[in-house]
């Protein structure tokens, strides 16, 4: 039995933007935010639910939610895998929008409801051990949320070490599934009798997908490999590139030293490995002369 990715673009929201599957994003949902009771979610309506993306029309995997609950929030739910270095910066930018988006020009902002956003990472952004955290804005002085119209939750997959026998919750399952499920070949006996695992497992598995899932499903799998890939070599050019201009830095100090200690260019050729125009040139500017 092969599963699908959840961390990949497409099978995450196969799995949890599905409008035939509204349970397993409620489920994901409430254990996330560890709603009970008045606030437990009990029905979501998505703003962009899950079809078959065209390849030269893929778009970001975010999943836009309204959740009807005692306050009618909205969410916004993002599958992020690679570390571009302003996830916090985007968080901020779209749940605002989502925010603003809300109330029509000339509306009352009493109407404007909650938004929450919940991030989820296979990296790492903050220096906490803990894999989920939750921002809130607070109050320096009082240190209460007196304003609590935004809440932020990341989880940082790469923090979450649990084994299959050490999960003890439904937000455990969730994690692990998103993190584990492609390297499962079985439903494991934790996730047993419960109806919400039960259909997220069975849309992960990819035997009951069709051929223009599977292909942009590839697509996204390589394309990601792809960027991984340009990226750790952009890197490795660049620290390349500081060593190469450290070294040479440091020829330079030495044609310094050995101009004040007075020795001729063709001992600091020897010494340094430059040619008798560089030195020539450093020469000039360390003596301030314009060649």
């Amino acid at each position: 039995m092969k599963f699908a990715d959840p961390k990949n673009d497409l099978a995450f929201k196969k799995i949890f933007g599905n409008s035939k599957h509204k349970n397993i994003l409620i489920s994901f949902l409430n254990s996330v935010l560890d709603f009970r009771d008045k606030k437990e979610i009990i029905n979501v309506e998505l703003a962009n639910p899950y079809q078959v993306p065209r390849i030269p029309e893929l778009k970001e995997t975010i999943l836009d939610i309204k959740a009807t609950n005692k306050n009618k929030e909205n969410f916004i739910v993002e599958m992020q895998r690679k570390d571009l270095s302003d996830f916090t910066k985007r968080s901020l930018y779209y749940t605002s929008k989502a925010y603003v988006e809300q109330l029509p020009k000339g509306n009352n902002y009493t109407e404007l409801k909650k938004v929450y956003f919940i991030g989820i990472l296979n990296f790492n952004i903050f220096e906490n051990k803990k894999f989920i955290s939750r921002h809130l804005i607070i109050n320096q002085e009082t240190n209460t949320q007196d304003l609590n119209d935004f809440e932020f939750t990341f989880i940082e997959l790469p923090k979450f070490n649990k084994k299959l026998e050490q999960l003890n919750s439904i937000l455990d399952k969730w994690i692990y599934f998103i993190k584990n499920a492609s390297n499962l070949t079985l439903v494991p006996k934790q996730y047993e009798n419960i109806i919400e695992f039960k259909e997220a497992f069975e849309v992960a598995q990819q035997t009951s997908w069709n051929a223009e899932e599977l292909k942009v499903y590839d697509y996204m799998a390589l394309k990601e490999f792809d960027e991984i890939n340009a990226l750790k070599t952009a890197e490795e050019k660049g620290l390349q590139k500081g060593l190469e201009k450290g070294e040479y830095n440091a020829k330079i100090e030495i044609v310094k030293n050995a101009i004040v200690q007075g020795l001729d260019d063709k001992t600091i050729v020897l010494i340094t490995g430059l040619t008798i125009k560089e030195i020539e040139n450093i020469k000039a500017i360390f003596n301030n002369k314009v060649i």
